[in-house]
């Protein structure tokens, strides 16, 4: 079943929290740097976890990365590091700190050269899932085939977000996500 249909079969309050992702967020271009690479963040921070985990916990990185500024994080100090690592709101794994961090330093430089992290993902459009894999492993840290694909689809670079059933397919379409392209 997919995640379209999946969503009536849940009881309150989660059929609401997840509607709300799915019906305004998932599959829709995102064109704001800090906001791509906050998907980033939270698709890094679900592995191992379910997406119900971190959207519940979306306000929370919003408020301890600095609602997601790419140049606050890249930063970040020892410090820094250490806070969100006490930061019970936010998932506490060293690996997913230590990658939320090393890839806003990658994002910054793919600014320099690119214009923008948007530009650069657009520059590689369109490639399988597979050569996204590889692209993304050796540009950023903790970005395994999971979480490449759903950070992908998520933001409209790979199809698959909406059954074609889906009333919201059609919303997705509207804004012209890459895969269409």
């Amino acid at each position: 079943m997919s995640y379209c249909f999946y969503i009536d079969t849940m009881p309150e309050p989660r059929r609401s929290l997840h509607k709300n992702y799915h019906d305004n967020h998932y599959g829709f271009p995102i064109h704001n740097d800090n906001e791509l690479f906050g998907r980033l963040i939270m698709e890094i921070n679900q592995a191992g976890l379910s997406w119900e985990t971190i959207l519940k916990k979306e306000e929370n990185f919003r408020k301890a990365y600095d609602n997601f500024n790419i140049k606050k994080i890249a930063a970040y100090t020892e410090k820094d590091r250490e806070r969100l690592l006490g930061d019970a709101g936010i998932i506490r794994n060293r690996l997913k700190v230590n990658a939320a961090i090393e890839n806003a330093r990658s994002v910054l430089v793919l600014q320099k050269e690119f214009g923008s992290f948007e530009k650069w993902l657009e520059h590689h459009h369109p490639k399988t899932l597979e050569e996204w894999m590889k692209l993304f492993k050796k540009t950023f840290k903790f970005t395994g085939g999971e979480i490449v694909n759903e950070f992908l689809m998520s933001t409209g670079y790979l199809p698959g977000a909406h059954a074609e059933n889906c009333p919201v397919y059609e919303d997705v379409l509207k804004g012209n996500p890459m895969w269409k392209q």
